[in-house]
């Protein structure tokens, strides 16, 4: 995906983007998932599809056969800062919006803190697999172990608080994240899912869903 930055570099209206690996299990992970990646673009121009990813773009993905799962969010509250920047503008901490929502969290782990990180990864991504009204989840990363990340779709804003705020080891987490000062760098956005289109691992998980 690294020649990926070429045309994205120039197309004019994509003003920040990331190439971004995965992990298995839809979340942070200690293992990649080889076969699998994403894309981040963020664009102000208005498009029904993925119009701003160009040409090349879409001609690699189809010479190879690629499955593709595409979202289009509209980011409506969130704070933090991915490479130093406001990548999706300032943002409320709070709106008044509850219905479907996709929540993207991020994070550069501070090196002498990796270890204390990931001894609570397994416990957390377990929570999420089994929470109610987690419609998918995805884990992304710009460097192993180190700058990762997790996209998660929710059936709605109160399922999220439930599993964000209730659940032990999660709650666990966000405690000693502040208090041990894990991370050098990290941003959570709340999205409203606009649309979504393709297929996750051979299934469209956003049927009856959005």
């Amino acid at each position: 995906m690294a020649i990926f930055r070429i045309p994205l570099f120039f197309n004019k209206s994509v003003h920040f983007y990331k190439l971004l690996g995965c992990g298995k299990n839809g979340s942070f992970d200690l293992q990649p998932d080889w076969r699998q990646w994403a894309v981040l673009t963020i664009s102000s121009v208005q498009e029904d599809r993925v119009h701003h990813i160009t040409p090349f773009i879409q001609w690699w993905w189809q010479f190879f056969k690629c499955e593709l799962l595409w979202l289009k969010l509209q980011p409506i509250e969130g704070h933090g800062k991915w490479d130093k920047q406001y990548c999706f503008g300032k943002l409320p901490q709070k709106s008044e919006y509850e219905g479907p929502i996709a929540i993207l969290t991020r994070a550069t782990i501070r090196s002498r803190k990796v270890k204390r990180f990931w001894q609570h990864v397994d416990a957390v991504s377990v929570e999420m697999q089994q929470a109610q009204g987690l419609i998918t989840s995805i884990g992304i990363g710009e460097m192993p172990w180190f700058r990762g990340g997790t996209l998660s779709v929710w059936e709605t804003k109160a399922h999220m608080h439930s599993f964000a705020y209730s659940q032990p080891f999660h709650q666990e987490v966000i405690v000693k994240t502040r208090k041990e000062n894990w991370y050098a760098e990290d941003m959570f956005v709340r999205f409203i899912p606009l649309a979504a289109e393709g297929t996750l691992q051979g299934i469209d998980p956003f049927i009856g869903k959005l």
